[in-house]
């Protein structure tokens, strides 16, 4: 197992330097100077923008420019500075928190609702309940989470309090603490929920039919074991796959849902960096996010041997 281990963070680093040099170039592309980006309609000092420019290795070719930041990442774990001295890693310090919870508090969400859904569905295949499953996950996947998302707020952010005087979905930023993140956490998962629910209700009804568990009906063993300990058991493989990737993408995917909902995460951070073209910022977030999908699918591959005695890594 320990080999594997090392292995495997071997392998990830041809990853990390490919990911990160793919987001330094298209920053890199981007049309405009963000030196002169900072200091907004006023005029420029000249000899003040070159200073500036040799300051941050502007003048640099892309691969130079690459080469300082990767170097302090890799020999120094810095995340470099940006346009206005402030370190990368402190400015995100926050802010990563504020997206890891609503990111975290998404990913809950999406197994309990999506793995009970998909359970459902598979077990009343064909009846009306698996139809009005497969037709809500549809319109989940059809509508933006632009949509959705200002719906629900006003639903039950606003709506809701109006009704019942109790504020049950607060909408107003991180003040009301792990209760701010449930409604932007559930706009969050909405499109997860339903592949997840599929994908679920898929595995689970192949598993349903393989062998293995005629033959353990055929023992006597009651429903209830037969789905739990034995079918569900092996449907599992492929949705923590899933889940395991996907707590990457809601990282990554938080912009919309930080800005609808006010909340000051990276993805929002995200957003401002690129416009303003800060590199050291914008880069410095996509290595963050790389590294989280590296130790979640590292992590993912680790449980398939808890799952499945079959799976071996020595």
């Amino acid at each position: 197992m320990g080999r594997y281990i090392i292995r495997r963070l071997l392998q990830s680093i041809p990853v990390l330097l490919g990911a990160t040099l793919l987001i330094f170039t298209i920053v890199f592309a981007l049309p405009g100077d963000p030196i002169a980006a900072l200091a907004g309609e006023k005029q420029s000092n000249p000899n003040l923008v070159a200073i500036l420019r040799e300051r941050y290795h502007l003048n640099d070719p892309l691969l130079l420019q690459y080469w300082h930041y990767i170097s302090g990442v890799l020999f120094r774990g810095d995340l470099g500075i940006n346009f206005s001295e402030v370190p990368v890693s402190q400015l995100l310090a926050g802010k990563f928190q504020v997206t890891l919870n609503l990111a975290l508090t998404a990913l809950i969400i999406e197994a309990l609702v999506g793995v009970g859904l998909g359970l459902w569905a598979a077990l009343r295949r064909g009846k009306a309940t698996d139809t009005m499953i497969l037709a809500s996950t549809l319109l989940l996947i059809s509508v933006p989470t632009l949509v959705s998302g200002f719906i629900l707020q006003y639903i039950l952010g606003v709506k809701l309090k109006q009704w019942t005087g109790a504020d049950i979905f607060p909408i107003a930023g991180i003040a009301n603490g792990l209760r701010s993140y449930l409604l932007p956490g559930f706009v969050l998962a909405g499109v997860s929920i339903a592949y997840l629910t599929r994908l679920t209700r898929t595995s689970l009804a192949e598993t349903l039919r393989a062998d293995f568990i005629r033959t353990a009906t055929a023992k006597g063993l009651s429903r209830r074991r037969v789905v739990g300990r034995h079918a569900l058991r092996n449907a599992l493989i492929p949705l923590i796959t899933f889940l395991g990737a996907d707590l990457g993408n809601l990282m990554g995917g938080a912009v919309i849902t930080e800005r609808i909902f006010n909340l000051p995460g990276i993805g929002l951070q995200l957003f401002d960096s690129v416009y303003l073209r800060e590199q050291p910022v914008v880069v410095g977030i996509v290595t963050i996010l790389v590294l989280i999908y590296i130790v979640a699918n590292l992590a993912v591959d680790l449980m398939y041997a808890v799952l499945d005695p079959r799976i071996r890594y020595e």
